[in-house]
């Protein structure tokens, strides 16, 4: 895996709207993969912090925890980025 796709990975898992099954989609990575990639890449503290969130009844990291009606993995409000940059609307 690539330095980029392992920052896409640890970027997709970060965010709570993007489920496992996306990440399982785009890289063929299960939910303990990443588990593993967040350990070892994350700060401790980050990790823990990260998994108390992706545990938490709030998280939506599934989608058979997802309401039906959330049928994007993005934020419509959600400014789309290019080479680091935020695009003006």
């Amino acid at each position: 895996m690539t330095a980029r796709e392992l920052d896409r990975v640890i970027e997709m898992a970060w965010e709570d709207r993007t489920p496992f099954e996306a990440i399982k989609f785009q890289f063929n990575l299960v939910e303990s993969d990443v588990i593993k990639i967040m350990r070892k890449e994350l700060k401790p503290s980050s990790f823990k912090l990260w998994r108390k969130r992706v545990n938490s009844g709030i998280s939506q990291k599934h989608l058979k925890k997802r309401n039906d009606s959330v049928t994007r993995f993005k934020c419509s409000r959600q400014r789309s980025i290019s080479n680091n940059k935020i695009s003006k609307r």
